[in-house]
């Protein structure tokens, strides 16, 4: 089994070309790779400390995790010596909780307005309800095919990353006619032939699958309406706080989000202490 088929038994092909880059630079600098041990690993981790952020110390590690698991499922060797390195580089919570949207913030994201392209005005407003409502990733909103949409039964299938689970999500009611009008209105028209034979939901102008840019595009042009940090990220996070806050059940949220383990969910909690930390820091910084 070539490496490539064993990643895609748990990735995503996207991860998978990010995770082969690294790999293919580790095993440059090591010719005999396969048979390094926990420290030689740490060795690396260490020098990628002084040249990269903790995000992307983060994501080689990971990478590797996966390149020796490889190794050991061919029967090379028996161990994984990198499956249990942990890094604790990273701040207790790196969600910057100030740069939060409200409640009323969000649902001022699901207000129409004018659009440049008439064609696009339904489809843009499925992208922000489901980032609004389902708090979706913004890949996961571009691998969205019309066969993960169960209309009669309100639902949603998102398939699985190697960051997220599969989960199957509610659609609210105002979603359910917003979908069937996009696809009976919008989307027969943006069908060409360009476009794929995987039948993805969400089309470009061109009728290709829209593109993670074009999510990040779109979600940039509602930013003058904001003073906070306005990306898809801070959209998902502060749906999935606002959830936690409201008491929901913290297995829930986190099947809701697709988080793989629950203390990555857990992160969003706010005690009363770093609730008032997060409200000095936001009206009262210290410079």
């Amino acid at each position: 089994m070539k490496i490539e088929d064993y990643l895609l038994t748990t990735l995503h092909p996207s991860t998978i070309k990010i995770y082969m880059y690294e790999i293919e630079k580790f095993r440059k600098c090591y010719k005999s790779s396969e048979k390094l041990n926990y420290k030689d690993i740490m060795g690396y981790i260490e020098i990628l400390r002084k040249k990269y952020t903790s995000n992307s110390v983060h994501r080689i590690l990971a990478a590797l995790k996966k390149y020796y698991g490889y190794i050991q499922h061919t029967g090379v060797r028996r161990d994984n010596p990198a499956i249990n390195i942990i890094l604790k580089d990273n701040k207790k919570n790196p969600i910057q909780l100030q740069e939060l949207l409200t409640e009323n913030e969000l649902e001022r994201l699901l207000e129409p307005r004018e659009e440049r392209y008439p064609m696009l005005i339904k489809r843009n407003q499925i992208i922000m309800s489901l980032l609004v409502n389902q708090a979706l990733l913004v890949s996961d909103i571009s691998r969205i095919k019309s066969e993960d949409i169960d209309l009669k039964n309100a639902k949603i299938k998102i398939q699985k990353t190697g960051k997220t689970n599969e989960r199957i999500l509610n659609l609210k009611a105002e979603q359910i006619l917003l979908f069937y009008e996009y696809v009976k209105e919008e989307r027969e028209k943006l069908v060409t032939f360009r476009t794929e034979k995987e039948n993805y939901f969400l089309l470009g102008k061109l009728g290709t699958k829209i593109t993670i840019e074009d999510i990040n595009y779109l979600v940039s042009t509602y930013k003058k309406h904001f003073t906070k940090k306005l990306v898809p990220t801070t959209i998902r996070q502060s749906v999935i706080k606002l959830k936690l806050d409201q008491g929901e059940n913290l297995r829930r949220v986190q099947y809701f989000a697709g988080h793989k383990h629950a203390d990555t969910t857990e992160k969003y909690r706010e005690t009363g202490i770093d609730a008032l930390q997060t409200a000095i820091n936001q009206f009262h910084p210290l410079h």
